[in-house]
């Protein structure tokens, strides 16, 4: 079945792109999310028009997420735990732990945004990647500290 995308599905393509998919895929889904339409010469013509509004849309939030992203490089993430005598952390590090400190310093992120597979288990420095922009993502530099060593 041709179906016109009405959002971005990853690993299937862009908004406004016409891709061929099973149908099952397309009727239970795709269309039933309406983040697609059947590949009709009206819909095709409509969603033209939503596509022209679209790119200048895209463009300035992308613009917006790569200057988000040139702050938060600038930013060093501390987060301080307690430990044991092994330098066994006494809990872990989340991706929720690291949106509260970004907030702290005046960054409004989701945490569904930062790819943290698995919670940061020991002391040390990490790259946790955050996708600000399906085209933007900023490695996060986080350190993992002793609590009441230094910070920085």
């Amino acid at each position: 079945m041709e179906i016109i995308l009405r959002e971005h599905v990853e690993n299937l393509g862009k908004r406004g792109e016409i891709v061929k998919v099973a149908d099952g895929f397309a009727r239970n889904y795709l269309l039933p999310r309406k983040l697609a339409l059947p590949a009709t010469a009206g819909n095709r013509k409509h969603v033209e028009r939503e596509r022209k509004i679209m790119e200048g849309r895209e463009a300035e939030e992308k613009g917006a997420a790569e200057a988000v992203a040139a702050r938060l490089t600038a930013i060093d993430i501390a987060i301080a735990r307690r430990v044991g005598d092994t330098e066994q952390l006494y809990g872990s590090v989340t991706a929720s732990d690291i949106v509260d400190f970004l907030k702290s310093k005046g960054f409004e992120v989701d945490r569904r945004k930062l790819i943290l597979p698995e919670p940061l288990k020991a002391l040390g420095e990490y790259d946790v990647p955050l996708k600000l922009h399906r085209e933007v993502t900023v490695p996060l530099k986080v350190k993992v500290v002793k609590e009441g060593s230094s910070a920085s």
